[in-house]
């Protein structure tokens, strides 16, 4: 009888230590794969990332240089943006606040010159929003200047 006693406490104990050790498994790996703001992700670096840690923004690692020295108008920028590709077809020009995403994270990403940069944000009919990569400031210019663009898309 003590032969039986034993076989049923020992495979509850083993139960209870690989059901321990799938759960530390399963954490472990989900926490892993949670992208962090500055992680290399998607094509691109991580700019934000939301509560459920499964969708955020992406900022392209370097900024589109279809012409030029990469300088474009803010017409021309657009489709700069969406030509991006970098293994993904949905990167797209940033908007006011995901541009200022970027220069606030601008340590995390390469190549970003003191100089401005478009948004896909629109003050009027004739200019769109744009941030001073030197000063940080945002201000409104004419969609015929030229500017920078550094692409971003969802994760």
């Amino acid at each position: 009888m003590k032969l039986h006693a034993k076989v049923p406490f020992t495979r509850l104990l083993l139960m209870l230590l690989l059901a321990g050790l799938s759960m530390f498994t399963v954490s472990a790996l989900s926490s892993a794969a949670t992208p962090q703001i500055g992680d290399s992700y998607g094509g691109g670096v991580v700019l934000y990332v939301d509560g459920t840690g499964q969708h955020g923004l992406i900022a392209a690692k370097s900024d589109a240089t279809v012409k030029e020295k990469g300088f474009f108008s803010w017409y021309s920028a657009k489709v700069a943006a969406n030509a991006f590709v970098e293994g993904y077809s949905d990167w797209l020009l940033p908007n006011k606040e995901q541009l200022h995403q970027i220069y606030i994270h601008r340590s995390s990403l390469a190549g970003i010159d003191a100089t401005y940069y478009w948004s896909s944000s629109e003050s009027d009919a004739s200019k769109a929003w744009a941030q001073d990569f030197t000063t940080g400031e945002q201000l409104d210019g004419n969609k015929t200047n030229t500017g920078r663009v550094r692409p971003v898309r969802f994760f």
